[in-house]
């Protein structure tokens, strides 16, 4: 089904990058409901052609009335500046251009940009609330789109969505994208929007069936061996990794580059600056693993990776459905592999549970399991438990300080 049948103008579809052939599945029952003036709850996976679901429609609406505008509302200064590059990409032949705004750029500069009265803004919450508090004048808001909205839910923005939204246009269309709806998601955006048409373009909570997902159990301390041994065996050109602490992201870089791969991390720790080159060497090749907290990676869009490893399963088991989706973007194959430890057996049922998929572990040749999986039971020793004991008793502050000539603490 070619985009001609999606009642898009002839104008927009000749402004379509050359590879765009036809529309994916999310683009094909998002594009017409949005047409129509619906609202609509669109579940789509990362990588399933979403930012131009609801792009095109933007782009077509304001186009016929330039004097409305558009804001797309979304987590992450990484994926704001992916989004407003894919729409100046097809808007600017249309006279239709957007302004990206968020946290960690020079806010004179963005004010600056808003002065030349873009169409539409994509901007991360924590900015925009700024801007609004300072003067942005949202009335004139006729179209919002919430993307990613379970991530901007899961992270805590969601008091500043309804703020924003409580500014804009009472009669605004409103479009909510997201990977994964949980039943609070879902009662929120009933809040927000008007009968929404709801569309799916996969099983809810499900991943991309273009990714091959392979779970090794590992013992908690050979993960790095394996992971660095698995990238070396493979010889993939580019591979994400993700981890759960920034804290552990320098130290893991520092053994990979050791072990003589290019490696780079990217997590809240670091400077705008700092994100931006990290993002823009492994884009360019010059860095081979790019290792990423799940903050910092949402918005992270890399043509053809070959590869996400999990060095860690994530606490939500949604956030593994965002994580898998980097790979097998716009139809194409990819690969999902998981280092799993004993101690995240809990984690792993979750997903399962989530995704309604088997994912068996398997072992990983040359790395034998010799960890034993948690009873649950405390593994103090017997005098740990005494001395436990014996601090209930104390009821002041200074009964627990210990005596200078008895002290044998150590330090963590």
């Amino acid at each position: 089904m070619p985009f001609s049948t999606l009642s898009l103008s002839s104008e927009l579809i000749h402004a379509l990058p050359k590879d765009f052939k036809k529309p994916t599945d999310i683009q094909a029952l998002a594009i017409p409901e949005l047409l129509s003036g619906n609202d609509v709850l669109a579940l789509a996976n990362t990588g399933s052609g979403k930012t131009l679901a609801y792009g095109l429609p933007l782009l077509e609406k304001l186009s016929v009335n330039p004097e409305q505008k558009a804001l797309i509302l979304v987590p992450t200064r990484e994926l704001a500046t992916q989004v407003s590059e894919a729409i100046n990409q097809v808007g600017q032949s249309l006279g239709l251009n957007a302004v990206c705004l968020c946290g960690g750029v020079d806010k004179e500069q963005q004010l600056q940009a808003l002065v030349e009265n873009p169409h539409i803004l994509v901007a991360t919450t924590g900015r925009l609330v700024d801007l609004a508090n300072n003067g942005l004048e949202l009335s004139n808001i006729h179209y919002l789109v919430l993307d990613e909205a379970d991530r901007l839910l899961d992270m805590g923005f969601w008091p500043d969505v309804q703020n924003i939204a409580a500014q804009t246009s009472s009669q605004r269309q409103t479009a909510m994208f997201s990977a994964t709806f949980s039943d609070e998601l879902k009662s929120k955006a009933q809040l927000l929007m008007h009968a929404p048409k709801q569309v799916a373009a996969h099983q809810e909570n499900s991943t991309n069936q273009d990714i091959s997902e392979t779970l090794y159990l590992v013992n908690k301390g050979s993960k790095t061996k394996a992971l660095i041994e698995l990238i070396q065996k493979h010889e993939w050109s580019q591979a994400l990794v993700f981890i759960g602490a920034k804290e552990n992201a320098d130290g893991l870089t520092k053994k990979l580059n050791k072990a003589g791969i290019a490696t780079n991390a990217l997590h809240g720790n670091k400077s705008q600056a700092e994100r931006e080159e990290a993002l823009a060497q492994f884009k360019s090749g010059q860095t081979q693993v790019l290792i990423a907290t799940d903050l910092l990676a949402r918005g992270i869009h890399i043509e053809q990776l070959p590869v996400v490893i999990n060095f860690e399963l994530p606490m939500h088991a949604e956030t593994y459905v965002h994580r898998v989706g980097r790979t097998a973007r716009a139809g194409e194959q990819g690969v999902a592999i998981s280092l799993v430890c004993h101690g995240e057996i809990d984690a792993l049922t979750a997903i399962r549970n989530l995704t309604q998929r088997a994912l068996p572990v398997q072992d990983l040749d040359g790395f034998p399991v010799t960890d034993k999986p948690s009873t649950g039971e405390s593994k103090r020793a017997p005098r740990d438990k005494k001395a436990n004991r014996r601090t209930q008793g104390k009821n002041s502050i200074k009964q627990f300080k210990s005596k200078p000539k008895h002290n044998t603490s150590r330090s963590n």
